[in-house]
């Protein structure tokens, strides 16, 4: 796993990077927000860990061009803030988690392990191909024999997290934080409404989506009945 360490604190940076080291992390640092953005964008990273107050680019600032120009990170925003206002703005903008200082570097990796449960939503995978449908993870598209399915945001990452797990079971619990991370919550009947609207539009176009319950379980992808 490769992490990029933006943090303006050179002890507090140091102390990540050495733990991460040993945790066999590759880690790339920087205490500037302007060189920060210009690693983010040419380099790939499964993790992003950023301070907000930066010099020259303030972390908002740069999760927000990153994630305008498409970079996929899962990105952990370190901040003394701690107001609920300010977690919320974090999270609006693109990070995948917010954790506040001053924090044990166990919580970090806690958290980091917890991202990378969900990696394979970040997986630079064009395409997923499962029985007639191509799901593109670029163009956020789905097709089913040649007709394009509208999907909402939600319904696209419910069927993007279940094409990337096939045959596995996966729990409510497991597709919400995929989908909306550890600060918000689908339940178990929103997330089923949205899938039952998938099956609906599938069903539009003459083909049935390959997305199963499993009762008392959870949601998996199998070939078709």
């Amino acid at each position: 796993m490769k992490v990029l360490l933006i943090e303006d604190s050179e002890a507090l940076r140091r102390g990540i990077r050495v733990g991460l080291d040993h945790l066999g992390y590759t880690v790339d640092e920087t205490g500037d927000g302007s060189e920060g953005l210009s690693m983010a964008l040419t380099n790939q990273y499964d993790f992003i860990i950023l301070d907000l107050m930066l010099p020259n680019v303030d972390g908002i600032s740069l999760l927000k061009s990153i994630r305008k120009l498409g970079n996929q990170a899962k990105v952990i925003i370190l901040s003394a803030k701690s107001q609920a206002e300010d977690r919320v703005n974090g999270l609006l903008s693109g990070a995948d988690d917010y954790l506040t200082k001053p924090f044990s570097f166990d919580e970090l990796q806690a958290r980091l392990i917890t991202l990378g449960r969900r990696g394979v939503l970040n997986q630079q995978v064009k395409s997923i191909c499962i029985a007639d449908f191509v799901l593109d993870t670029s163009n956020k598209s789905l097709h089913v024999n040649g007709h394009y399915i509208d999907l909402t945001k939600n319904e696209f990452k419910i069927v993007e997290y279940l094409f990337n797990n096939p045959k596995q079971v996966l729990n409510p619990e497991q597709i919400s934080e995929a989908v909306v991370g550890s600060f918000n919550h689908l339940s178990k009947n929103t997330i089923e409404a949205h899938l039952s609207s998938v099956r609906k539009k599938v069903k539009a176009v003459g083909s049935t989506l390959p997305i199963k319950n499993k009762r008392g379980f959870g949601y998996f992808v199998g070939d078709h009945e």
